[in-house]
């Protein structure tokens, strides 16, 4: 495919076919994404249609190991390379002989004899080293219909057969009156400069599906697997789910795993972005392809081949290459009506430089026409979306961003809200100890080894938070005898000989424990939406210890930058709205929906958006999903569910919540770079088209040499795709 027209076609021909709902076709990937019914003609109806359509088939992605559409633009870019070398130079030879009055050693040679040698040298240039341009236009004609390449070859052939004319029937032009002039070298140079065009185009395209190849070159290609009691290395495919796996200092992790035995610490940049190593012990997760840096150890397989944590980032971000941005769908649009709108102007052109203008010249009319033809090809415009979409989304993914696709980057862009959660997503969702008050004349270190050592044998949620502390402070529980745990309201057991209690209010009060004003100081500690814990010792409370889910490090940043960009940020969770006001307080938002119920997250964001706000829901949990769903954008933390980076837009691979603004900030960079790509592409045909039809020359004597237009046309495309390569350089964080 060459352009927008050729994606239309190849759309509505793939639409067409039975059982077939819908289907995509991106220009910059040479790939169509077909949603059919289960009952359909399957892979070999579309290989007829394509084919039949003028394009050729080259199979199902992931049906062979080497990516077909990769093999082809080698293929390709082999064959433009060949042909442009071979268009250049006999170019440069066509050229001279076509100016031979400027060289004193082609001076001596007969015109007419020079007019024959150049007819044969253009020749091979125009039929064979265009032509693409000629099999294309024919394709084209075959569906009653036009596209970029019936511009180029009508352009260039015109040029050519005047000329050729000219050439074996001079009698023709001289009986007429008319001075016969040639024009092989601008039939010449057009093909030449637009398979230039071509050249760059292809080149530069290879370039922004760069993301894809890094992430497929990370996958190890063998594994060192335990069985029968031997280790065996055997290729990544025959590993199944079960076994045993050793990895050395050095290696990469063959597939998705969970260590059991041995540590080390691991380099999990590929998927997180994150250089900093992490440390891995029995029980914690690994993921393929990342890098064991230090210690041995071995893990069992429990996701192989496409379950893989980097399968499906490859998979998500393929998939994202190859959708299309709804803004994309204007230049589809104006496409589908260009050519034969071109046509008509190219025509117009010729008539009135032919019949209307004073001295009528035919070759000067030929050369307008042809100047319109050449320089209105939408090449441009059909780039103009799908490289800047390939791009953004590859960075993404580098970055640990992965996007699914054009439609969100584009809302991502319109964004005016952003709605957190609260538990797991702006904190850490795991309690830890914040204060520790103290009893007049008793030490804090005291009170926490009460504490850690009665929680050292309960099972309670915040007995882990305790004990933390505890290890923190580098303090061993003491000997606990008598220990009773008491259902809703705390423990009781004997310390070093002394009956101790350690839980909540309503325990204190039930054992009528003297309380030595700690009311009223638990009250200020839950004020600020804290979890109270009282030690007590011998009926008498020795200290309080205060608990809270705290924010994550990068919260209030995050909260801050994202202000800074002009959006409304809220916090929606279950809490109450004293413990939600605390930690709203804390990282500096100011809307707070509190008490809302895991089912009705969803309702909230859809009263937000019934005020006209544009709302991106950041969540991390199974109880986020159906809100992620229903916010324009989820954007799901990936420390968090399968289930809720499923149901997302914008998964953050890494559970840093500086990623939140750093997707927003890219979505808006990839969306400007698709205006401005649009905007010159159609400002480009808007300002050439009437320059080429001579508007110009009435008033200071321009008319545009077809060789220019061709030139320009072929610069467009480069500067499109160049522009789109641009935001490589863009720093996400």
């Amino acid at each position: 495919m060459t352009c927008a027209a050729c994606v239309r076609r190849v759309e509505l021909a793939l639409k067409a076919i039975d059982g077939v709902k819908d289907a995509s076709v991106n220009l910059s990937t040479a790939r169509a994404t077909v949603i059919h019914e289960p009952d359909w003609g399957g892979a070999e109806v579309l290989r007829g249609v394509v084919s039949d359509t003028g394009y050729e088939f080259l199979g199902v992605v992931g049906e062979s190991p080497e990516d077909p559409v990769e093999v082809a633009q080698k293929k390709e870019l082999k064959e433009l390379k060949t042909k442009f070398s071979v268009g250049v130079a006999l170019s440069v030879v066509i050229f001279m002989g076509s100016m031979q009055h400027w060289f004193p050693w082609l001076r001596s040679i007969p015109r007419q004899v020079m007019l024959f040698c150049l007819f044969v040298l253009t020749t091979p240039v125009v039929f064979w080293v265009g032509s693409r341009f000629y099999i294309g236009a024919i394709k084209a004609a075959r569906q009653k219909t036009t596209d970029m390449n019936t511009l180029v070859a009508v352009g260039a052939f015109s040029a050519y057969l005047y000329s050729a004319l000219v050439t074996l029937l001079p009698q023709l032009f001289v009986g007429a009156g008319l001075a016969p002039h040639v024009y092989f070298d601008g039939a010449a140079m057009i093909i030449t400069l637009i398979l230039l065009g071509r050249l760059l185009e292809a080149k530069a395209k290879g370039k922004t599906s760069m993301a894809i190849k890094r992430l497929m070159g990370l996958k190890p290609k063998t594994a060192r697997v335990m069985r029968d009691g031997k280790e065996i290395d055997i290729p990544i495919e025959a590993v199944m789910k079960g076994d045993l796996i050793l990895v050395r200092p050095g290696e990469k992790i063959p597939t998705d795993g969970v260590i059991v035995s041995g540590s080390s610490s691991i380099d999990e940049s590929m998927l997180t972005g994150e250089s900093i190593p992490v440390a891995k012990e029995a029980g914690s997760d690994v993921f393929a392809a990342t890098l064991n840096k230090s210690g041995s150890f071995t893990f069992k397989a429990t996701r192989v081949g496409a379950e893989t944590a980097l399968a499906q980032i490859i998979r998500l971000v393929e998939e994202a290459q190859g959708s299309k941005a709804p803004i994309q769908r204007v230049a589809d649009k104006v496409a589908s009506i260009f050519v034969p709108v071109v046509f008509g102007v190219a025509m117009l052109t010729f008539l009135i430089w032919y019949f209307f203008v004073p001295e009528p010249i035919f070759s000067r009319a030929l050369l307008n026409f042809v100047s319109v033809l050449i320089i209105a090809c939408p090449c441009a415009m059909g780039l103009a979306t799908p490289t800047a979409v390939m791009v953004g989304t590859g960075l993404g993914a580098e970055n640990g961003i992965l996007i699914k696709g054009g439609e969100s980057l584009e809302r991502a862009y319109k964004l005016t809200t952003i709605v957190f959660d609260k538990t797991g997503t702006l904190t850490r969702g795991e309690p830890e100890v914040t204060d520790i008050l103290t009893a007049e004349g008793i030490e804090q270190q005291n009170v926490l080894k009460v504490a850690v050592s009665i929680e050292a044998v309960s099972e309670h949620p915040l007995a882990q938070a305790i004990i933390e502390k505890g290890r923190q402070e580098q303090l061993d529980p003491d000997r606990v005898h008598d220990f009773e745990a008491l259902s809703g309201l705390g423990a009781r057991a004997v310390v070093n000989g002394k009956k101790c209690l350690l839980g909540n209010l309503r325990l204190m009060e039930k054992e009528a424990v003297a309380m030595n004003g700690f009311n009223e100081k638990a009250k200020r500690v839950a004020s600020d939406g804290k979890t109270c814990v009282f030690v007590a010792e011998e009926d008498r409370v020795l200290g309080l210890i205060a608990l809270s889910d705290m924010p994550k490090a990068s919260a209030r940043a995050t909260v801050s930058r994202l202000k800074e960009m002009g959006l409304n940020v809220a916090m929606i969770t279950g809490d109450n709205k004293k413990t939600a006001r605390a930690v709203a307080d804390a990282v500096s938002i100011d809307q707070i929906l509190a008490d809302v119920l895991p089912g009705d997250k969803a309702e909230e964001i859809r009263r937000l958006q019934g005020k006209g706000q544009v709302v991106a829901m950041v969540g991390d949990g199974i109880n986020d999903a159906p809100a992620l769903t229903t916010a324009d954008i989820g954007i799901a933390i990936g420390a968090g569910t399968d289930v809720a980076m499923e149901a997302s837009d914008i998964t953050l691979i890494r559970d840093d919540l500086r990623s939140v603004p750093a997707a927003i900030r890219l979505s808006f960079q990839t969306m400007r770079v698709i205006k401005q790509n649009l905007f010159w592409a159609f400002f480009y045909n808007s300002l050439g088209i009437p320059i080429a039809a001579g508007v110009l020359y009435p008033f200071f004597g321009i008319l545009l040499n077809p060789v220019f237009a061709a030139a320009a046309m072929a610069m467009s495309s480069v500067s499109v795709v160049s522009n789109s390569l641009r935001l490589r350089r863009f720093r996400v964080r």
